[in-house]
C-alpha cells in the first residue's frame, strides 16, 4: 500500500515520514495534559540539595541529529560528497501525554464525545444525501443484505481498497478494517450510521475507485425494494380480508383452508354418492403428486419443471380465486415464494374493459399497479428481475383463441388488440424471465396451444379434515363449530358436497344466519334448500360474466341443462362423450354457467375422449328435478307422461301438479337400485313454501300449487308401504325436504 503512494523521486525520508503520517494520524488529540497536582508539602526546613548535580537541558531528539549534521559538515567536505538521511521526527512525546518530573503522575487519555468518534478526518462528500432516499423498505435486514452482495462483486484488491478508503475517511470505527471480512465491515459500518448513510458511504466509495457498474448495482437493489414494498402494501391491502357474507369481512389467513392442487389435469369430478354406487370414468392412472400452496411455483418445483407458464383448473367454487389471492398474500408478508422480485394478480375481467381498443400488457400493469411505472423509468428491466403475473379467470374472456392466424408480438410495451394479446400471452412470448400462471375452468375447448411448452395443475376439493378445519375458521366459538360439524356430518349428501369450497361457504352463512337469530337455534336439514342456493350463487356469478345474459337465455339454458340431466339419469349415466352431447352451447355450459364441465378421458391405451359431466352427481339430479319443475310451472308438462291420451286426461283435471309427483314416486318405486332417490327428494323439496320463493325468478306464479306441500305429504304417506325397505326410507327424507 505504501509503495503504491510514493512518486517516482520520493526519497526514503520521505517514505518514512509518509508512513509515520498514516500511523499516527488517529492520535491526534487522542490524550489531554491533566492539571498539576500541588507539590508535597516538607515542612518549613529547606531541602537538602548539596548533593545534586546540575547539568544542562539535553538537546531534543531533531535539534541533535540537525547538530550532528551541521558539527560534521566540515569533515563530510573534506573527505567528499556523502549520502545523508534525514529523518522527520513525529509528534514530540509531550503533545500527547503530560509528564509531572516532580510527582510522577500516569498518562490519562483523552476522552472524546461520540460526535468526535464519527466525525470523520478527511470529510467525504457523498454522491446523494442520505434523506434522498430514506423511505420505509429500507430496513436494517434489506440494508445489510444488499451492502453484502454489493461488496461481494467486487475483486479482492479493490475490496481492499474499498477499506482503505473507509478507514481514510472514518478512521474511528474503520481503524482495523483491513482486518475485515465483509461481514465484519458491513456489520461496522451500520453500527456507525444509519441505514441511509451506509448506502451512501457505500456508493461514493464504490464511484471514487472506479467502480461505477458496483454502485449502480446497490442503487438497483434499493429502488427495486422500494418498488416491491409499495407493491407489497398493495397486496396486503387488497387481499388481507375477503368478504365471507354480505357486510361481514374476515381476514384471509384467518379462513384460508390450503388445498392440495394436483401435478396433472383431468383428474375427473368427485363421485361419492349416498345411495349409488358410481364408477369413475377412466382418467389418468396417476391424479399426479400433491402440492401445498407453498410448494406450488416453488424453487425447486420451478427447477423441476423448466415450464415458464402454468394452467391452474378447477370447477366453479373450488377457490381458484382465493388461492392467488392467498400466494399473493403470503409472497407480500414474506411467507413464501421470495425468489419472484414482484407478483402480480391481473383478472380476466378486468382486461376484458380493453376489448375495444388497444393496449400493451405493460400498460395494464401500469395501471393496476402505478408503482411498476418506476421499473422502466429507473433503469430496472424484467429480463433481470423474475416476476410471477397470475392471469386469473381465463374462462371469463368472451372470445374464442385461434392460435394458428393471430399475428406475433414479443414486445410487452406494444399496444395491441385484447385477444392479440392473449394469444401471445398464452403462447409464452412475453418477458423471458418472468413466469405466467393462468387459471381458469377446464374449457370446452383447449385454452392453452397444442405446442406450447407449459404445465398443467388442478385445483383438488375438500377432504373431510379440510371440511373440519373450514367450520371451526368460520366459528369462532367451539361450540358451534362442534354443533355445525356433528350436524353435516349427519346429513350425508351435504357432507359429500362440502368437498366443493363455495359449498362449505354457502353452508356456513346460513347457519351463521340461524346463530345471529337465535344461539341455540335448529340448524336446518333441506338439502334442496342448500341446492338451490348453490344454483342461485352460479347464476349470479355468470351474470357478471361477459357476454350479457338475458333472462330468457338464462332459463333456456337451465331447461337445456336440466333435460340432460333427466336424459342421462334415465339410462344410469353420469356422463357423457361430448360428441353425443344434445345440441347446446358447449361453451356456455362448461366455461360460463359453472354446472358442467368437461375432461379427457382414456377408455382404451392411446384413446382419448372428451365427456361432459356435472360438476357432481348430486348437481345433475336436482338439475334433473328442476327441469321437471319447471316444464310443469312454466308450460303445464309432465315429463314423466308422454301420451297424447294422458295429457288430455291431466288438462281437463286442470293440471294439479300432484299429478306430477304421484307420477315421480312410481316412477321412482319401480327403481330397485335407488336411481331417482335423489331427485324425487329434490322434487319434493321444490315443493316447499321457502324454495318455490328462492325459485320464483324462474317461473311464474300460480295459485294452483298452494296446497302443494299437504298434497304432497298425504301422498308420501299413502305410499309408505313399499316392498323395497330403502325406497320407503327414501320417503320420509321426501317428508323432511317438504320440512313437516
Amino acid at each position: 500500500m505504501a509503495e503504491s503512494m510514493l512518486s517516482d523521486n520520493s526519497s526514503i525520508g520521505d517514505a518514512v515520514s509518509s508512513r509515520e503520517d498514516v500511523e499516527f494520524i488517529e492520535d491526534e488529540d487522542l490524550y489531554y495534559i491533566p492539571e498539576r497536582r500541588p507539590s508535597l508539602d516538607l515542612g518549613p526546613s529547606p531541602m537538602d540539595t548539596s548533593q545534586w548535580h546540575f547539568v544542562d537541558q539535553a538537546l531534543t531528539p531533531a535539534q541533535s541529529y540537525e547538530k550532528l549534521t551541521s558539527e560534521d559538515e566540515g569533515v563530510a567536505d573534506q573527505e567528499g560528497p556523502s549520502t545523508s538521511v534525514r529523518l522527520e521526527r513525529a509528534e514530540s512525546f509531550s503533545s500527547c501525554y503530560s509528564v509531572d518530573s516532580n510527582d510522577c503522575e500516569k498518562i490519562i487519555p483523552k476522552e472524546k464525545t461520540k460526535e468526535e468518534v464519527t466525525e470523520p478526518s478527511n470529510q467525504l462528500e457523498l454522491i446523494q444525501e442520505p434523506e434522498e432516499i430514506k423511505h420505509p423498505s429500507l430496513t436494517l435486514q434489506f440494508t445489510f443484505k444488499a451492502l453484502c452482495e454489493t461488496l461481494k462483486k467486487l475483486p479482492e484488491d479493490d475490496f481492499r481498497m474499498f477499506k482503505w478508503k473507509l478507514w481514510t475517511h472514518y478512521p474511528q470505527p474503520f481503524s482495523a478494517s483491513q482486518s475485515m471480512d465483509i461481514v465484519d465491515l458491513v456489520d461496522r459500518l451500520l453500527e456507525s450510521f444509519t441505514c441511509e448513510m451506509s448506502v451512501q458511504i457505500t456508493r461514493t466509495i464504490l464511484v471514487s475507485i472506479s467502480k461505477k457498474n458496483v454502485a449502480e448495482h446497490l442503487r438497483m437493489l434499493y429502488i427495486k425494494n422500494q418498488i416491491r414494498h409499495e407493491l407489497c402494501e398493495l397486496m396486503i391491502q387488497k387481499y388481507s380480508e375477503v368478504s365471507i357474507t354480505e357486510g361481514q369481512t374476515m381476514p384471509l389467513d384467518d379462513i384460508y383452508v390450503d388445498v392440495n392442487t394436483f401435478s396433472r389435469s383431468d383428474n375427473g369430478p368427485n363421485v361419492e354418492h349416498e345411495v349409488l354406487q358410481i364408477t369413475k370414468a377412466p382418467t389418468k392412472k396417476k391424479p399426479g403428486d400433491r402440492l401445498s400452496l407453498a410448494e406450488t411455483l416453488s424453487q425447486e418445483w420451478i427447477t423441476k419443471t423448466y415450464a415458464r407458464q402454468v394452467y391452474l383448473y378447477g370447477l366453479a367454487g373450488s377457490g381458484k380465486s382465493m388461492f392467488v389471492k392467498k400466494l399473493a398474500l403470503d409472497w407480500a408478508r414474506g411467507r413464501s415464494h421470495q425468489h419472484f422480485s414482484f407478483v402480480y394478480v391481473i383478472t380476466i375481467r378486468e382486461m376484458n374493459e380493453y376489448l375495444e381498443t388497444k393496449i400493451s400488457l405493460m400498460d395494464i400493469v401500469n395501471k393496476l399497479y402505478p408503482m411498476a411505472k418506476r421499473i422502466k423509468t429507473e433503469g430496472l428491466r424484467y429480463e433481470e428481475n423474475e416476476a410471477l403475473f397470475i392471469f386469473d379467470g381465463l374462462d371469463e374472456y368472451p372470445e374464442e383463441f385461434n392460435f394458428m392466424r393471430t399475428e406475433i408480438h414479443s414486445d410487452a410495451s406494444s399496444p395491441m388488440t385484447m385477444r392479440v394479446l392473449l394469444v401471445n400471452l398464452l403462447r409464452g412470448r412475453f418477458l423471458s424471465r418472468s413466469r405466467f400462471v393462468i387459471t381458469s375452468r377446464p374449457h370446452a375447448d383447449r385454452c392453452a396451444p397444442w405446442d406450447g411448452h407449459y404445465d398443467e395443475i388442478e385445483m383438488g376439493s375438500f377432504s373431510n379434515a379440510n371440511k373440519d378445519e373450514y367450520f371451526r375458521k368460520r366459528f369462532k366459538d367451539p361450540n358451534q363449530a362442534a354443533r355445525v360439524i356433528e350436524h353435516v356430518k349427519s346429513l350425508k349428501t351435504l357432507h359429500i358436497m362440502c368437498c366443493l369450497p363455495l359449498f362449505c361457504m354457502l353452508l356456513a352463512d346460513e347457519y351463521q344466519r340461524v346463530f345471529r337469530e337465535s344461539p341455540e337455534g335448529k340448524l336446518p336439514t333441506n338439502m334442496t334448500y342448500m341446492y338451490t342456493k348453490l344454483l342461485l350463487k352460479l347464476v349470479h356469478i355468470r351474470r357478471t360474466r361477459k357476454p350479457a345474459f338475458s333472462p330468457e337465455d338464462e332459463l333456456k339454458l337451465l331447461m337445456d341443462l336440466g333435460k340432460f340431466a333427466f336424459t342421462l339419469l334415465e339410462k344410469g349415466q353420469f356422463h357423457m362423450n361430448r360428441s353425443k352431447c344434445p345440441d347446446f352451447s358447449h361453451i356456455e355450459a362448461v366455461n360460463r354457467s359453472g354446472i358442467c364441465m368437461q375432461y379427457t378421458t382414456t377408455p382404451f391405451v392411446l384413446c382419448h375422449e372428451d365427456v361432459v359431466c356435472f360438476l357432481h352427481p348430486t348437481v345433475q339430479e336436482y338439475m334433473a328435478a328442476l327441469y321437471a319443475y319447471l316444464s310443469f310451472r312454466n308450460h303445464d308438462k309432465n315429463i314423466f307422461d308422454q301420451s297424447v291420451k294422458n295429457k288430455l286426461k291431466l288438462s281437463h283435471k286442470g293440471h294439479r301438479i300432484t299429478e306430477l309427483y304421484k307420477a315421480a314416486v312410481e316412477k321412482s318405486l319401480q327403481c330397485p337400485d335407488g336411481k331417482l332417490d335423489l331427485f324425487l327428494r329434490f322434487l319434493f323439496g321444490m315443493g316447499c313454501k321457502t324454495n318455490q320463493e328462492l325459485l320464483l325468478p324462474f317461473h311464474k306464479p300460480s295459485a294452483k300449487v298452494l296446497d302443494l306441500v299437504k298434497d304432497c305429504a298425504a301422498l308420501i304417506k299413502k305410499n309408505q308401504g313399499s316392498p323395497h325397505p330403502d325406497r320407503s326410507k327414501n320417503l320420509k327424507c321426501c317428508l323432511e325436504e317438504l320440512e313437516m
